[in-house]
């Protein structure tokens, strides 16, 4: 499949088509996962509350001559945004790369919930936090996913465990799982098997 007959593919038909990614946290990790959705035909939005990271991460993408436009061998773009609210307003699907803490998970779940669009599916790389937990404290938790493993391994056509409370939209669940598929990953949706750790009243 090529890469935009992928992105065309990602939750087509249904109310949660994925065309748009925002990515939260312009570390190593952060901006090579928005190259992959970018080379795989997605339009990506990266943010960094360091601008440091932001800077790196111009500087990488103008070397390679996608910042802001379609190059050749990307189908999708690459932007830069300066704020959350301003990477999200357009985003299908956000997805996080903050520390694997329940602090800044919880404040990036509420920060994106807040801001994002109502049809936003929010996704993050967690090898400890419960989904149910980080999703029951959002408006939006039929549409909250974990992937466990590290999303990097996405493009390696390795099995990803793609988490999810017991109440999940499917429409929202077959669109997440087409979205990793576009990136090469090899998703395997499971309820989410984390106790909760009762942090609703956190919020």
């Amino acid at each position: 499949m090529s890469a935009a007959g992928a992105k065309d593919s990602a939750g087509a038909g249904s109310a949660f088509a994925i065309r748009t990614v925002a990515v939260i946290g312009a570390g190593v990790a952060g901006r090579s996962f928005a190259l992959a959705c970018a080379a795989a035909g997605f339009d990506v939005v990266l943010e960094d509350v360091m601008p440091a990271n932001l800077r790196q991460a111009q500087e990488e993408y103008a070397n390679l001559g996608i910042l802001n436009a379609r190059a050749q061998g990307f189908h999708g773009c690459l932007d830069i945004a300066p704020t959350i609210e301003a990477a999200v307003r357009t985003a299908d699907v956000a997805v996080d790369f903050v520390p694997d803490e329940l602090e800044s998970k919880l404040e990036i779940f509420c920060l994106v919930d807040r801001m994002a669009p109502p049809r936003t599916i929010l996704l993050t790389p967690s090898d400890a936090m419960s989904i149910t937990d980080l999703a029951s404290c959002t408006y939006r938790g039929d549409r909250c996913f974990a992937v466990r493993g590290g999303l990097e391994n996405a493009a390696s056509g390795a099995p990803l465990r793609l988490l999810h409370p017991a109440g999940v939209s499917q429409a929202a669940l077959s669109a997440m799982a087409d979205f990793l598929r576009a990136l090469g990953g090899d998703p395997r949706a499971e309820v989410d098997p984390v106790p909760p750790m009762l942090v609703k009243n956190l919020r």
